[in-house]
């Protein structure tokens, strides 16, 4: 052998070694969807979401993947920017190869993603995003939404709320999509299930801009009976601090929407508020069925709890695999109407991405805040099922746009 040929012959062996050991072959036949998150913006949130899809991934592809191939998730951060987000919607369905996108946390975002797919025509799984108006007076065929909504989780606090003596109600939330949602939907179910309430004072400090010792004043002036709070993430541990501080909380009631999610609760510490009704997330306490085995097997995976965005993540990669596998396709129009109607078994229980207006049925853990052993938790929990939480077809109809 020359040297020439020698040489040749190693920088060939050389190549060869850096190369995956995927081959381009198989790389390109995975299934690919596009996942858009505020990963940096909203890591407690976020991270363990990314780690609930992963272990999902790992599960479907370990036993061999979707319509007999890998299915792949593209995960890209969009800085909770509504316009960051679409831009990279467009890069991922056109260049990325994705077959449909799904994500996001802020309803802002989901919002955004949500008409640029009804423009384009992408499927769009929003994951978490709740604000109502995402399936309804925003709503579209592209459009479905796996969470609970806000009209949901507030409807199953009204129902508790109702049962109290508490008359005047003050309202807190941030002051954005969500936010004015969550609000206007326990107004809503609780004036329908009390007609006496009166509300007598409202706050909706900026997102991630909360002053929180304004906002507990205000309220406390008010005088109300009781108190139902949307804040999260670092608005929620300023308000609890500053309204326990100024015992804003002593002799009320508060209904907490997400306040009882680990994501929010876990970094209060001690100093979690206790009696607070909420909806969130009791992972301790579910031990059964397919609720218990995927606490289980994030726990041996992860070496740490689940959170209620774990939960979603996971779900996530259920619905998807289910519509893809009915569509028998990876075609927009197969996998748009494979979702409609579609039955999922999840981690959560059988659930249905309803055809009326694409919403599913996911439903919520509705408990009392209480702290143990120094960490805020959730006990005397109920779930209650998303379906009983829905409004009529009726009421649907006059709330969507035609199509």
């Amino acid at each position: 052998m020359t040297l020439k040929t020698f040489l040749k012959a190693l920088l060939g062996a050389a190549m060869a070694a850096a190369l995956p050991i995927t081959s381009p072959a198989l790389a390109e036949d995975a299934i690919k969807i596009g996942e858009i998150n505020h990963y940096k913006r909203m890591a407690a949130f976020a991270g363990p979401y990314k780690q609930g899809i992963e272990l999902a991934l790992e599960e479907v592809n370990g036993a061999g993947g979707v319509l007999g191939r890998p299915l792949e998730f593209v995960f890209r951060d969009d800085q909770g920017k509504p316009g960051e987000a679409v831009k990279i919607a467009e890069e991922l369905m056109t260049s990325e190869g994705a077959v449909m996108i799904t994500g996001t946390i802020l309803s802002n975002v989901g919002l955004a993603i949500s008409s640029h797919a009804a423009e384009k025509r992408y499927v769009y799984l929003a994951s978490e995003p709740l604000a109502d108006a995402l399936v309804w007076s925003a709503g579209n065929p592209y459009t479905f939404r796996l969470r609970a909504s806000t009209y949901m989780q507030a409807a199953m606090l009204a129902e508790e709320a109702a049962k109290t003596d508490a008359v005047k109600y003050a309202t807190i939330a941030p002051n954005y999509a969500y936010g004015k949602d969550a609000v206007a939907a326990f107004k809503k179910a609780l004036t329908a299930l009390k007609p006496e309430v009166e509300f007598v004072a409202e706050q909706w400090p900026a997102l991630f801009k909360i002053d929180a010792g304004a906002e507990a004043q205000a309220l406390e002036r008010a005088k109300p009976d009781a108190i139902y709070n949307v804040t999260f993430g670092p608005d929620l541990a300023k308000f609890v601090r500053e309204g326990t501080d100024r015992g804003l909380f002593d002799g009320r009631k508060v209904y907490g929407l997400l306040s009882g999610e680990p994501e929010y609760i876990d970094p209060l510490g001690d100093e979690a508020p206790e009696g607070w009704v909420v909806t969130g997330y009791p992972w301790q306490d579910i031990n059964e069925g397919p609720g218990g085995e995927f606490v289980a097997a994030y726990q041996a995976r992860y070496d740490d709890h689940p959170r209620i965005g774990s939960l979603v993540g996971y779900m996530t990669v259920q619905s998807i695999v289910a519509a893809l596998e009915k569509a028998g396709s990876t075609e927009t129009e197969a996998i748009r109407a494979a979702f409609e109607d579609l039955p999922v078994a999840t981690a959560m229980g059988e659930i249905t991405f309803r055809s009326i207006d694409n919403q599913s049925t996911a439903g919520a853990w509705v408990g009392t805040t209480a702290v143990k052993d120094g960490k805020g938790i959730m006990v005397d929990w109920s779930f209650k099922d998303g379906a009983d939480y829905l409004p009529s077809d009726e009421e649907v109809k006059a709330l969507r746009p035609a199509e």
